[in-house]
């Protein structure tokens, strides 16, 4: 065999052995299966759930359908029933319309995650709902009581009257990674399509939508290209493994409908609500007493940051837990509990997930240097009667002020107490935005916000506050003091 003939054999056997390698790496690796047991010890089944290859999502769908129920509510409305002669001749409510209570329906999701019948859904759903029916994937509808519900979150809990109901197990949303496998699973456009299971990746996290400032909101959504319609709310994001990972809350459309952006509410703020619902009837939230502000390059440049992620601290509310771990004005807070925090959001979703007295340790920058704070956070009403750098009192979650003359004038009002700005407590969940201005507590005029404060201190059990909105609509609400 001449030297030709050699090299010829060598040249085709490390082509040979290039293409065999080629082959064996495009190939994904036979024992990718893994066998996937459930809770009462049983295989399930056997499934793809390596994070190398394309994600089988079979046993995520087949196994959180169920748990996913079509929720059916009934609105009570009150409107004027009027003489169609009247309309015509001009004569209007007044002269013979009458007030009519009519019904009106509406529907979204639910996700049940106790097996004696506690059911997950968004406060939007069931919000001023006179009768609530839950429907599961098995056609079996329960009349449902709601627990408790978080307009800050849009979470709200229900419970039927049953057992051994099939579930979602929590998953742990602070581990989702942009451009992770999620699935949809809820009602979209009504009954007729329950238990409709849609795909997508995680887009992005930590989102907010706040489009008011006189509606508080807790927002750091999942953001995902799941497709999700009216009907969703409410309904479970999925991650493979078939865990509960967000509550579907919105759509991002100029439409109404999909158009390929969908929000959830990450399934470990939902997690802290509903135990607090379940154990306390209310949601105790954590405040740690500060002013944010994002960090733009004016900030960077002045504080010589390296980066931008963080939170500025514009102001440190007298009493609050953030004065007495030692925070300060111009401290630029990086992560807490060593989770690092990038935007107001996360921050403020980071402190939703303790409760008053909860314990946490505080990174922050000041001057130059990377500090560690021991933080106890307390509840808001805790900073009832503390005053702020610009003249206003927190009043359970508020921040109170004399209403200013053009505010006066511009509501026909002589007198009254304006909420500057609105937070987490009593008054959010009793209905306070900010604008309003509080003409009566207790039915006691009011003019300064000490006045607020002392009759409100005087009351035994409850708290009536009566003003008028920055629309100039008269409102009212009632909160307990307990």
């Amino acid at each position: 065999m001449n030297k030709g003939v050699l090299t010829v054999f060598a040249s085709a056997a490390i082509a040979g052995l290039t293409a065999f390698g080629v082959v064996k790496a495009c190939t994904p690796p036979q024992n990718a299966n893994h066998t996937v047991v459930a809770s009462d010890g049983s295989v399930y089944r056997t499934v793809n759930l390596t994070d190398t290859d394309y994600p089988d999502l079979t046993y995520a769908a087949e196994s959180a359908v169920d748990a996913v129920v079509f929720v059916k509510v009934t609105v009570k409305t009150q409107g004027y029933a009027i003489d169609p002669f009247e309309y015509f001749f001009g004569f209007g409510r007044g002269q013979g319309g009458q007030l009519q209570e009519r019904e009106q329906q509406g529907s979204g999701s639910g996700v049940i995650i106790r097996p004696d019948g506690y059911i997950v859904t968004n406060n939007h759903v069931v919000s001023g709902a006179s009768k609530v029916e839950v429907t599961m994937n098995n056609n079996k509808t329960f009349e449902a009581t709601v627990v408790g519900t978080d307009p800050a979150t849009d979470v709200a809990l229900l419970k039927i009257d049953a057992e051994g109901l099939p579930t979602l197990k929590f998953g742990d949303s602070d581990k989702l990674r942009l451009g992770e496998w999620v699935l949809a699973i809820g009602s979209p456009l009504g009954e007729q399509l329950r238990g409709t299971i849609t795909a997508g990746i995680v887009s992005a996290k930590g989102r907010s939508m706040q489009q008011s400032r006189e509606e508080f909101r807790i927002e750091s959504f999942i953001q995902t290209d799941a497709a999700v319609n009216p009907g969703n709310s409410g309904g479970a994001l999925v991650n493979k493994a078939g865990e509960l990972v967000g509550i579907n809350t919105a759509i991002m459309s100029q439409t109404g409908s999909y158009s390929g952006y969908s929000f959830a509410v990450p399934s470990n703020m939902v997690k802290k609500i509903v135990s607090d619902l379940i154990d306390f009837g209310n949601v105790r939230r954590a405040l740690l007493g500060v002013t944010m502000q994002a960090i733009d390059d004016e900030i960077a440049k002045e504080l010589k940051l390296s980066s931008m992620n963080g939170v500025y601290i514009r102001e440190v509310m007298k009493g609050s837990a953030a004065e007495k771990a030692g925070i300060k004005e111009k401290d630029v807070l990086i992560a807490i509990d060593d989770t690092p925090l990038k935007s107001m959001t996360e921050v403020q979703a980071k402190v939703n997930s303790y409760r008053p007295g909860d314990k946490a340790k505080v990174t922050v920058i000041r001057e130059g240097r990377t500090i560690d704070l021991d933080v106890v956070f307390q509840e808001s009403s805790d900073l009832t009667g503390t005053a702020a750098s610009d003249g206003s009192v927190s009043f359970y979650g508020v921040m109170l002020k004399e209403a200013s003359q053009e505010t006066l004038d511009r509501l026909g009002l002589k007198k009254g107490v304006e909420i500057v700005s609105v937070g987490a407590g009593k008054m959010l969940d009793a209905g306070a935005a900010a604008g309003m201005v509080i003409l009566y507590v207790n039915d006691e005029p009011v003019s300064k916000p000490e006045d607020v404060i002392n009759i409100a201190k005087k009351a035994k059990r409850s708290v009536s506050i009566e003003g008028v909105t920055s629309t100039g609509r008269v409102t009212r609400f009632v909160f307990g003091k307990d």
